[in-house]
């Protein structure tokens, strides 16, 4: 689970080196020029899978960001995995962010569901009740919960989740990750204070969501 940060994310590494076969091979029997795309694709992935380290806050009650990209919605819903009213902060990711994901707070993994779905675009709110999505309840010291969900989108065709129910997991430790393009809802107790507001661009550990009362 504590792995050392790469820099280069892990479950990139065949993407990468697939790539990079493919533009050597065109090279060799094409030439430069028309190895070029391929260098590009290359490119792509290897900024796709970075995964560089996160300084953590030190504010005890702040919860953090637990991917990067653009806040999509903070509202009052219901939760359904806990079934409480909750307030609900969503994090989208594009193909240009890292996708990398971080738990937001110091918490033990009371429970994990894998949920199959659909795959359309992860800035619809749809996404996060029809789409292929894994929820994660985290309990805290104080015996608050709160749900962290990673949804699938239009391209992400595979969610990963290395968390364990029962594991403790320590804020801003990576637990899984998505590919190519989706989202993370944060579900919150009501008392919960928002820092961010829609349309903000996020960072994973270091980006504060939300103070907890």
């Amino acid at each position: 689970m504590n792995y050392p940060h790469p820099i280069l994310a892990r479950e990139g590494w065949p993407f990468i080196a697939a790539s990079i076969a493919l533009a050597v091979v065109v090279w060799a029997l094409a030439g430069f020029a028309w190895s070029l795309p391929a260098w590009l694709v290359v490119l792509f992935v290897v900024q796709f899978f970075r995964d560089p380290p996160r300084q953590v806050p030190t504010q005890p009650n702040a919860v953090l960001s637990p991917a990067d990209g653009r806040i999509v919605k903070v509202e009052k819903v219901r939760d359904p995995l806990t079934e409480r009213d909750t307030l609900l902060i969503s994090v989208f990711m594009n193909v240009f962010n890292v996708h990398s994901n971080r738990s937001p707070v110091d918490g033990t993994v009371e429970r994990i569901q894998y949920s199959p779905g659909k795959f359309v675009n992860a800035d619809l709110d749809k996404a996060s009740s029809e789409n292929e999505r894994n929820a994660m309840v985290l309990r805290l010291a104080g015996g608050e919960r709160i749900s962290v969900v990673q949804v699938a989108g239009l391209i992400a065709r595979r969610i990963l989740c290395y968390a364990k129910e029962g594991q403790r997991l320590a804020r801003g430790e990576r637990y899984g990750f998505i590919r190519f393009g989706s989202r993370v809802d944060v579900y919150l107790p009501l008392t919960a204070r928002p820092k961010v507001v829609v349309g903000d661009v996020v960072h994973a550990t270091t980006t504060i969501l939300a103070e907890l009362a």
